[in-house]
């Protein structure tokens, strides 16, 4: 005999069950599924957006706060790096390249990076979507999300950026802006995906001078990049270091871990970085499995209340002759179907809450996060609907173990 007549007949009495218990179980579901995605995403990101930064020189300090200011561009003050180093880089035969980072500007909540043309363009990784690079101390290259048209002329200010609508200024711009100093956008990134997206680039030359430090070279010479004049380069936040060879990265490594400097990989301050996250994701699993039991429990409960007061129609069905396998198929596909109709909406619910989660991410750091439903996102909720189908089976043997005689009485 066909059970789907009977099981669509107690979905329509039952309305508020079909749509409640699974609604419930979908939120408990989504939340397990929105931490893994959104965990597995923001390691992604964080890592792609350190790949150009081979390893990273700069003054005695935390190994963290310099990847978190260069790398990912959160503002904070840190000590700055004999630029001198920079000579002797130029000049090492490990060293395919060498570009030193300098902050502290801003334009319209962008912040404004000193660097070289060759570091700008990812070690010639990146071509400029519109335009070109920065040739000379007054032009500037922007980011894909800066809202800067080519050939506008913008005006820097002292101080921290922070994020605003394009166009618009903050009080503190207008206060602390280098009057005389003019950038005139040359050229746009294309997109990487990372917080540099949202960034200003000129010359790193430029921005020594806006401060009043010289330019690095000779009075006379006008021209971009290294080589810098070692009694004239001032100092620097950051340098960013592209070895020729693995073997190299090690051996600069170690060298520049002396004398005053620190050297390091930025994977090594991630692994520290990912090892804290993960035991803040392993916590909230515990959570939400915890939550996930309670509310399988909580349902399957409902569900076995509910074929206690239908005991009369599945009485009437066996006095009718239909079989205990019926009954026990129509039951459990019932409670199944709620059950697993809610693991199945908790996997769309926690993508997308997992999506605006990421979107609000994008909007405070620039770090953009690839959100995406993996098969560890699948393989669980599948996990929770065979969970669910084994649960369902507790209301569907309750309904027909007991007599015909007793329910019909």
């Amino acid at each position: 005999m066909n059970p789907w007549p009977v099981v669509i007949a107690d979905l329509r009495a039952l309305r508020w069950v079909a749509w409640a218990a699974p609604l419930l179980v979908a939120i408990a579901v989504a939340l397990g599924v929105a931490i893994s995605a959104q965990e597995t995403a923001l390691r992604r990101s964080s890592a792609q957006a350190a790949d150009d930064f081979d390893l990273l020189i700069g003054a005695p300090g935390s190994h963290t706060q310099l990847v978190l200011t260069t790398v990912y561009l959160q503002p904070e003050a840190i000590p700055l790096v004999d630029g001198a180093i920079l000579n002797a880089l130029a000049g090492d035969e490990r060293v395919r390249a060498a570009a030193p980072i300098a902050f502290g500007d801003s334009v319209r909540g962008h912040p404004v990076i000193g660097t070289t043309a060759e570091f700008a363009a990812r070690w010639g990784r990146a071509v400029p979507s519109e335009g070109r690079l920065f040739a000379r101390e007054s032009e500037a290259v922007v980011g894909a999300e800066v809202g800067l048209r080519l050939g506008e002329t913008v005006t820097p200010s002292h101080g921290v950026a922070t994020r605003r609508p394009a166009g618009t200024d903050g009080e503190d711009e207008a206060r602390h802006r280098h009057e005389g100093v003019r950038y005139t956008v040359v050229g746009r990134l294309p997109r990487f995906g990372t917080p540099w997206d949202g960034a200003i680039l000129v010359p790193i030359e430029s921005v020594w001078e806006t401060h009043g430090l010289g330019n690095g070279h000779a009075t006379e010479d006008a021209r971009l990049g290294p080589p810098f004049d070692a009694a004239r380069v001032p100092g620097v936040p950051a340098i960013v270091v592209k070895p020729r060879a693995v073997a190299d990265a090690y051996g600069l490594r170690a060298q520049y871990r002396q004398g005053g400097t620190v050297a390091f990989f930025p994977a090594e301050v991630l692994v520290g970085l990912y090892t804290a996250l993960g035991d803040v994701r392993d916590v909230l699993v515990v959570a939400t499995t915890l939550n996930d039991v309670l509310v399988f429990t909580a349902t399957t409960m409902l569900l076995l209340a509910l074929a206690g007061l239908r005991r009369r129609r599945y009485a009437v069905l066996r006095a009718l002759g239909a079989s205990r396998s019926y009954i026990l198929m129509s039951v459990w596909l019932g409670a199944a179907l709620i059950l697993a109709a809610g693991c199945l909406s908790g996997l769309v619910l926690g993508g997308l809450a997992a999506w605006v989660v990421g979107q609000l991410v994008e909007q405070r750091t620039g770090l953009v996060l690839a959100v995406a439903i993996g098969w560890p996102e699948v393989l669980g909720a599948l996990g929770l609907v065979v969970v669910g189908s084994l649960m369902a089976l507790l209301p569907a043997v309750a309904s027909f173990r007991t007599p015909v005689g007793d329910s019909l009485r």
